[in-house]
């Protein structure tokens, strides 16, 4: 399954409005199959990191009660138009992803 994050970041003021939307089907583990009647096993986004040019600002830590595609903002102090943030998350079964935008 290909994971994919889009992000935008637009500069303001001597920060920048970071928006990123994180394909993940985050499983909770207590659904079942409706075709098998199994438990689907648990799935979901641990660890999301933002840094800007290189130097992580923000470290989240989630849990399987965040929804499917989770879609996260933050604001980023001394970012400017041209910096490079980058969104990056692990899963608790190691899968991990990441994704560079440049601020507008």
């Amino acid at each position: 399954m290909a994971r994919k994050i889009k992000i935008r970041a637009k500069a303001k003021d001597g920060k920048a409005a970071v928006k990123f939307l994180m394909k993940h089907p985050m499983e909770t583990g207590l659904r079942k199959d409706k075709k098998t009647g199994e438990k689907i096993p648990a799935h979901f986004i641990t660890d999301v990191n933002v840094a800007l040019n290189g130097t992580n600002v923000m470290t989240a830590y989630l849990g399987p009660g965040v929804s499917q595609d989770p879609y996260l903002s933050a604001e980023v102090m001394g970012a400017s138009k041209g910096d490079t943030i980058t969104v990056a998350w692990v899963d608790n079964m190691g899968e991990q992803a990441s994704a560079d935008a440049r601020v507008k």
